[in-house]
């Protein structure tokens, strides 16, 4: 059951995660918030990658890096786009549609014979779930495609921003929601052959080389400035995502609970609506809250 509790650790992280890098990123005169979280995100993944190989000496080798890095542009790109989404929607409608990615990775198993230990009826109640998480995203989109222009004015009226219809605030969600999806799933291939405190931190050093690609764009190409005040929850955040990472990672290495550890871990989005409502005052329509039920 180790597999189970490391998917609630990084349910809890990820949810952590979601809330303060939303309130990291959604400033309206900061074009490059997407791109300084990137920068705080590989900063704190390269600090603990540098912490597990001297105190823990995990062997990290250029193979394994260049072996695993498939997943880890996947994963980087899958994020940064999530980023740039947190500038255009609330966190309560964009996180339940990005964490359906673990729906996606049920069908995948499903597909590649990857189920093939579960039985009929488990694998029907699978198919269901992932039916109803279909739906509920879909009609997410409509619902807020649909939505009266003076309904949102009224419900947005005691939020900390305000939001306009977009139908880029959709789209941007579903590709982090494809990438993710094709990320973990390969992730469970490729952690067949590597250690997965290995492959953790050759994900992170993937990602410290990403950021330090951004901070020397938005710097010196840029010429935009880094604001302590502004940054920190950039870093809070970032501390949740690198936790959530490290538990994430054992989690889904167990092969044979890959299809129910994903869905678990992609719940977190339940966690981030709740957050969303308390700290960040979002009040979505009865509409958005019935499709992210069936989420």
């Amino acid at each position: 059951m180790n597999w189970f509790w490391f998917a609630l650790i990084a349910l809890i992280c990820w949810s952590g995660s979601d809330l303060f890098s939303k309130i990291g990123c959604c400033g309206e005169k900061d074009k490059t918030a997407h791109l300084k979280m990137v920068v705080a995100v590989g900063l704190v993944m390269g600090l603990h990658a540098a912490y597990m190989i001297v105190f823990h000496h995990v062997s990290v080798t250029w193979d394994v890096v260049w072996t695993y890095l498939p997943v880890s542009l996947l994963y980087i790109l899958s994020m940064t786009l999530g980023y740039v989404g947190l500038r255009y929607i609330e966190l309560s409608i964009s996180s339940p549609i990005c964490n359906s990615s673990g729906a996606l990775v049920a069908v995948l198993c499903l597909c590649t014979g990857a189920l093939s230990d579960y039985n009929g009826p488990q694998k029907a109640v699978i198919l269901c779930a992932v039916g109803l998480v279909c739906l509920g995203v879909v009609g997410l989109g409509v619902v807020e495609a649909r939505e009266d222009d003076d309904l949102r004015r009224r419900r947005q009226e005691h939020a900390n921003r305000k939001y306009a219809k977009s139908w880029l605030a959709i789209c941007l969600p579903v590709a982090y929601c494809l990438l993710d999806a094709a990320g973990t799933f390969a992730d469970s291939l490729v952690l067949e052959t590597l250690d997965e405190d290995a492959a953790n931190a050759a994900y992170e050093l993937t990602f410290l080389f990403a950021a330090v690609c951004c901070f020397v764009y938005v710097k010196f190409i840029k010429k935009d400035k880094f604001i302590p005040k502004m940054e920190a929850p950039k870093y809070i955040g970032a501390a949740f995502e690198t936790a959530g990472q490290f538990a994430y990672i054992y989690a889904i290495g167990d092969q044979a609970h890959v299809a129910l550890a994903a869905p678990i871990i992609s719940a977190y989005c339940v966690a981030s609506v709740v957050w969303s409502r308390i700290f960040l005052k979002e009040k979505l329509s009865w509409k958005h809250y019935a499709m992210i039920t069936l989420v």
